[in-house]
């Protein structure tokens, strides 16, 4: 597998998923990232039991494998300054800083940007944050329920206004891995960059504004019309175009129908569809009748594949010309065979010697090249390896540990 971030080496001073979810993007091109972890309890995160209302099993633990696979993990109390020493250096070594900790943490425990810098003036230092860097509450921490979902207007959007009630975000760490993905990306360009005119950056992406640019072109719709999209309910199919809609079948699933621009897809679609009459009727025929008469033509599609299951649906719709797809769980989607095909999942080592762990590769590929990588470290798994290849000796080793410096 190619690695093209070969030779980099990341810093990571953070917990959770956000920023994590970067250092483990970067593990994926293949960067050297180190994971500092307190020595006794390690990243926070290890200690969640439940997850979306599930039970989670620590040997086994999506939240700590899926934003940390691939890394290694190196057990260090940097608020003590034996800690500190062994931050900086590593920091010395490194081509990245990491981190989301608060200002306040920062400044505390020495490794905000100038700390950092003062042992490494080359360094790339990048911030994950709830709101950012700047502003009255750079100070204030959130997660991706409360930056991301709900004060963003992404959780909003996404609640149909019938419902009278606001939805709880579905996805564990939704925000986090789309905003690591974000840190990701500025590192790569911050790399460039240096390479190109010997200077180092600073990087800040907020979860806040993660979610904003997600949404971007309906923010941009309401900034300019004062307006705002909402979902709507299952059962509200109305559409000016009734090759748009979500539609039940005869066993409760849902196909979606997207053809977006119907010139050219409507005689095939409605062939697919089991109603050929359709592209002949001047209702239907041609788009702007169609659009006109959208709503005898939704009621039409409606009892068509309401009258077959999905699995019908699923299959028969495979070589329609225009483009549709099967509503399906993210259970479903680890067997869906284009998924498979393109190298989605990829298998790890167990912690726990069991079974491989599967987790998903990053969404970029490089030449076609499923992802190899390893399992994510368990807490502080190796201190003593990377303060060795640093050239520290054995005895100091030794009194860090004695001292609880590290672990």
């Amino acid at each position: 597998m190619i690695k093209v971030m070969q030779g980099v080496r990341v810093l990571e001073v953070a917990q959770f998923t956000f920023v994590p979810a970067a250092g483990a993007i970067l593990a994926d091109w293949g960067a050297d990232v180190i994971k500092v972890e307190h020595p006794l309890r390690g990243d926070t995160q290890r200690g969640f039991i439940n997850m979306g209302g599930f039970q989670l099993d620590p040997d086994r633990h999506p939240l700590i494998e899926h934003p940390n696979r691939g890394k290694r993990s190196v057990g260090i109390d940097v608020s003590t300054p034996g800690g500190q020493e062994v931050l900086y250096e590593i920091a010395k070594t490194a081509d990245v800083f990491l981190t989301n900790y608060l200002p306040a943490q920062r400044q505390k425990n020495k490794f905000d940007v100038e700390h950092i810098r003062a042992v490494n003036p080359d360094i790339i230092y990048a911030r994950g944050s709830a709101y950012g860097d700047k502003g009255p509450e750079r100070d204030t921490g959130g997660f991706d329920g409360t930056a991301f979902w709900t004060r963003s207007g992404v959780g909003h959007a996404l609640t149909p206004e019938a419902i009278n009630g606001a939805l709880s975000q579905g996805i564990p760490a939704f925000g986090d891995s789309i905003g690591g993905m974000n840190i990701a990306g500025g590192i790569s360009a911050a790399l460039f960059h240096r390479e190109r005119t010997g200077e180092a950056a600073e990087i800040d992406v907020s979860l806040l504004s993660t979610a904003w640019w997600a949404a971007g072109a309906s923010v941009t719709q309401g900034m300019e019309t004062g307006e705002t999209m909402r979902s709507l309910m299952p059962d509200d199919i109305s559409s000016v175009n009734p090759f748009m809609a979500n539609y039940r079948t005869s066993d409760g699933g849902t196909i979606n129908l997207c053809i977006v621009s119907p010139t050219g897809y409507i005689r095939d679609a409605f062939e697919h569809l089991g109603l050929p009459e359709l592209a002949d009727d001047p209702r239907f025929s041609d788009v702007l009748p169609l659009i006109e008469n959208a709503s005898e033509g939704v009621e039409l599609i409606a009892k068509a594949i309401g009258s077959k299951p999905f699995e019908y649906w699923r299959q028969h719709l495979k070589t329609m010309k225009g483009q549709w797809a099967p509503f399906q769980s993210l259970v479903d989607l680890a067997s869906d065979d284009q998924a498979v095909a393109n190298d989605m999942i990829v298998e790890v080592e167990a912690a726990d010697g069991g079974k491989p762990f599967k987790v998903v590769r990053g969404p970029v590929q490089f030449n076609h090249e499923p992802l190899e990588t390893t399992r994510a470290p368990q807490a502080s798994e190796h201190t003593e390896i990377v303060l060795m290849e640093l050239g520290i000796d054995w005895d100091r080793i030794e009194e860090l540990k004695d001292s609880g410096a590290i672990a």
